[in-house]
C-alpha cells in the first residue's frame, strides 16, 4: 500500500476519533452545565471527514438525535460523502474508461 493511502486512513482515523470525543464532551458538558460545543464545529468536524465518528459518537450517547435542523444536515453531509465515496471508487477502479471505449 503507498505511504500516502497509510496517511490518509491514519488521518481519517483521528477525523473520527475527534469527531466522537466532540460528541462525548458536548453531551457530558450538557449534563454539567458546562460551555457546550456550537453545532457548527460538530458538523464541521462531520463534514471533514469525521461523518462515522459523528454517526457513531450520536447514537452511543444519544446526543442530538431528535434536534433539528442538526439531524437533517448531519445526515446531508453523511449522503453528499457516501456519494463523493462510490463516485471515486467508480472512477479508480476505470471502470468509465471501460464504458468510454464502447463509443
Amino acid at each position: 500500500m503507498p505511504a500516502i493511502t497509510i496517511i490518509a486512513l491514519y488521518a481519517l482515523a483521528a477525523i473520527n476519533v475527534t469527531s466522537f470525543c466532540l460528541f462525548w464532551y458536548d453531551k457530558h458538558a450538557a449534563r454539567k452545565g458546562w460551555r457546550r460545543i456550537r453545532e457548527r464545529t460538530l458538523l464541521q468536524s462531520a463534514f471533514f471527514g469525521g461523518s462515522i465518528g459523528a454517526l457513531a459518537g450520536r447514537k452511543v450517547f444519544r446526543h442530538k438525535t431528535r434536534k433539528e435542523p442538526f439531524r437533517t444536515r448531519l445526515l446531508l453531509i453523511v449522503r453528499l460523502q457516501t456519494i463523493a465515496t462510490i463516485a471515486f471508487a467508480i472512477l479508480a477502479s476505470g471502470a468509465l474508461d471501460t464504458f468510454a471505449r464502447l463509443f
